[in-house]
């Protein structure tokens, strides 16, 4: 029955119930994108690298002859390994969250005439396999056998790898990847395990389903590869034995530069590469924080400016029968017409600027959960909000009121 008079009244207040409508619209449509953007986020920094991250760090180092190669991966190994508390040290090319990605693009076609997938390689020794320590689900490891020399600088021409499961159920999808071949140009890759997760080193350089495309390649490095090694060490201890490792290249190998941005521990690594996604996070939780109270003083403000000018009708309603009850409903009904009016043109804005940021960011399609949730949140807003002004107007007495015209 409070329907009729409700519309009627809104209807006197057309640009007023326009605005505050448009200013719900607004803000469901940045709360759903917002949040759509901040699980996102939250979701990438906590990707499955795959390696033992606490037990890891990676050194980097440049300026050295590079025709003397494998005499600086001895030296190297030697030096290191000798510091207490260092398990172990293998040369690798890269490392998950690292600045050095090798991507490949990959055939199953023996002709090599079409690529299908762009995978990294992890080009390492059996040093470094055992320090990243992966997941083995389906095959085996390396064998001594399968470590071969590396040829032009790129991979060994037949190479024995092992690839995540994610990469296997893509190429070969409800096959046995086991035994499988690739073929990348002129190189030939054979499938001998498959592991569980190995992230590539700049996963947001990739979308959701392809962050885990990743190939470990058992490789001899010899002169074809130096310069990266993952130094493998208790957790506990970890810190202290890379401040060591960092006094100690000077003196084993005074003719490198040490590359201080693509070194480190691994876990700082992460921190370092999802630095801006959490500087992301905060300025979007700040844009929600501070739209929603911007929608929540714009409607506890029109619904004051309303009591005040409907005094006269609260009086008299109230002398004629109207409980408090019946007044604060009104304007709660009232209420939630406006926001639900502004929430269905706000879904209409929120899936349109999805669709902007989808062809801008390369963000997927917003899940209709956001906008329910979305939805929930302005209901509750609106009527919190508006709760303050209609106890106000549902506590005037009668008398007061009808005085006060």
């Amino acid at each position: 029955m409070q329907i009729r008079p409700i519309l009627a009244a809104l209807r006197r207040h057309r640009i007023a119930t326009f605005l505050i409508a448009l200013e719900i619209a607004l803000a469901c449509a940045v709360l759903c994108n917002a949040c759509f953007l901040i699980v996102n986020r939250i979701h990438a920094m906590h990707v499955v690298s795959g390696v033992d991250e606490k037990s890891l760090a990676y050194l980097v180092l440049d300026g050295y002859d590079r025709g003397r190669t494998n005499d600086l991966n001895a030296r190297i190994i030697a030096g290191l390994s000798a510091i207490p508390g260092v398990k172990g040290v293998g040369v690798l090319n890269t490392i998950p969250f690292g600045d050095n990605s090798s991507i490949n693009g990959i055939t199953i076609d023996p002709a090599r005439q079409r690529y299908s997938h762009e995978i990294n390689t992890y080009i390492g020794d059996a040093a470094s396999l055992r320090a990243l320590n992966l997941r083995l689900v389906a095959g085996r490891m390396p064998t001594t056998d399968d470590y071969r020399s590396i040829a032009n600088g790129f991979v060994p021409r037949d190479s024995m790898v092992l690839i995540t499961r994610s990469l296997a159920d893509s190429v070969w999808p409800g096959e046995n990847p086991l035994g499988k071949d690739f073929w990348c140009i002129d190189f030939h890759f054979r499938v001998i395990g498959v592991v569980d997760h190995l992230t590539i080193p700049e996963p947001e350089s990739r979308a959701a389903a392809g962050r885990d495309f990743s190939a470990f390649v058992a490789a001899t490095p010899g002169n074809e590869m130096g310069g990266g090694y993952v130094i493998q060490a208790d957790p506990r201890e970890l810190p202290r034995v890379f401040r060591e490792v960092m006094l100690a290249i000077p003196k084993i190998a005074p003719e490198v530069v040490v590359d201080h941005d693509g070194s480190g521990l691994l876990s700082d690594l992460r921190e370092r590469y999802f630095l801006n996604d959490r500087a992301m996070v905060g300025i979007l939780l700040g844009v929600i924080a501070a739209l929603m109270l911007v929608t929540a003083l714009g409607i506890v403000g029109l619904a004051s400016f309303w009591v005040q000018q409907r005094r006269k009708q609260i009086g008299i309603r109230r002398a004629i029968g109207a409980t408090r009850g019946d007044v604060l409903r009104y304007f709660q009904i009232e209420n939630f017409l406006i926001v639900t009016m502004g929430i269905l043109f706000g879904v209409l804005l929120a899936y349109t600027l999805n669709l902007v940021l989808m062809k801008a960011y390369e963000v997927t399609h917003l899940p209709a959960a956001y906008l329910v949730t979305s939805a929930i949140v302005l209901w509750l807003l609106g009527q919190l909000a508006v709760l303050g002004p209609a106890l106000r107007a549902a506590a005037v007495p009668p008398v007061v009121a009808t005085r006060s015209v």
